[in-house]
């Protein structure tokens, strides 16, 4: 029997994932499966493997951490939330300041072209950011390396900064307690929480709600927990592998490109990456000051680094994932729906035209 080529690259990636997973997991290094996945698949990918993951097996991943997402929002949440205003409502000054600072960075240390670095220098969005900056001119190959080296410093720093400075110790074999076998669960919850992947995703991708394989479910699953029509979560088992090809494709999106143009790229988006943690940390600071609420919730609620990724290390570190999906959710929504108006604003004050031409480009190739 032989494979095709797209089918061999897929099982060579997710062999990788694996492997890389289960040596984090036996080192009992943070968020193993994820990490562990995302660390080898990326140093096979720049070494000229060739790996893949179909948009689709990711999808459905996401919908899978979407629904155990939504079962953080149980009934007593409710009376928590009214303390989430003042945070949710600082995420927008949050992702200004991040895109004026990234955006100057990018342009003047980086010598990125105006539109690329513009849309280099959103926090959030990842595929958004890559068409809609291809569309107004900017370089896509280079927005996507940009965004992609920025989820992999996050994701690397975050967790190992928990353990290092704030003496986490991560959960033996990488999943809590707290979810169960997949062999112990009752048939009627597994029809349940599938049932809120797939209607969810469907009614969000009716809407044209961004990210709508995560924020679908997600919000279905809420719905239901919140409403008390089941209180499960999804078995332990499917969230490993959720994590082994979450990470897998991170490191994917590496592949065929060159290892100096990778390089320049990870050099470039570790500036910028800075930056942002920066600014994440000050206005967490700040937020834990006047309200009280948990350092390390806010320090992933303002991390630069993805709704799927963020929300899987608040869950390993035992943060609120409710809380902290719920901040990256509204960033989302934020840059997805504001940042291409802005631009468009903008845009004259860069020396670009409508069609988003520059006039003087100055373009460096990360």
């Amino acid at each position: 029997m032989t494979f095709s080529p797209g089918r061999a690259a897929l099982a060579r990636a997710l062999a990788i994932g694996v492997v890389g997973g289960g040596v984090f997991a036996w080192f009992n290094l943070p968020l193993a499966w994820m990490m562990g996945a995302m660390s080898l698949t990326t140093l096979s990918a720049v070494g000229g493997v060739r790996v893949m993951v179909p948009a689709k097996l990711r999808q459905v991943m996401i919908a899978v951490l979407g629904v155990m997402l939504g079962s953080a929002f149980r009934p007593d949440i409710l009376e928590q939330a009214g303390q989430w205003t003042l945070s949710l409502a600082m995420l927008v000054v949050y992702v200004a300041a991040v895109a004026l600072l990234a955006g100057l960075y990018f342009r003047k240390v980086a010598r990125y072209d105006a539109t690329t670095a513009y849309f280099s220098a959103i926090p959030g969005g990842l595929s958004e950011m890559i068409l809609v900056g291809g569309a107004m001119g900017g370089d896509e190959r280079t927005i996507a390396l940009t965004h992609a080296s920025r989820i992999l410093l996050v994701v690397l720093i975050i967790p190992f900064w928990f353990r290092l400075v704030e003496g986490y110790q991560p959960i033996p074999g990488g999943v809590s307690g707290s979810f169960m076998a997949f062999g112990q669960m009752p048939a009627a919850d597994l029809a349940s929480l599938g049932l809120c992947a797939v209607v969810g995703f469907f009614i969000a991708r009716a809407l044209r709600l961004p990210a709508a394989a995560l924020t679908g479910p997600m919000t279905v699953s809420a719905a239901a927990h919140l409403f008390g029509l089941t209180t499960s979560t999804p078995p332990a088992e499917l969230i490993i592998i959720a994590q082994v090809v979450i990470g897998t494709a991170i490191g994917c999106r590496f592949a065929g490109v060159g290892p100096r143009r990778i390089l320049r790229a990870i050099v470039a988006a570790a500036g910028a990456t800075a930056i942002m943690l920066g600014i994440g940390v000050v206005f967490s600071l700040a937020l834990n000051a006047a309200l009280g609420l948990p350092m390390s919730a806010l320090t992933l609620a303002f991390a630069p680094g993805g709704l799927a990724e963020m929300s899987l290390i608040a869950l390993a570190l035992g943060v609120d994932p409710a809380f902290v999906s719920t901040h990256h959710l509204l960033r989302i929504f934020l840059v997805v729906i504001l940042a291409p108006m802005a631009f468009k604003l903008i845009a004259p004050r860069l020396g670009i035209d409508g069609g988003g031409n520059q006039h003087t480009r100055g373009t460096k190739e990360p």
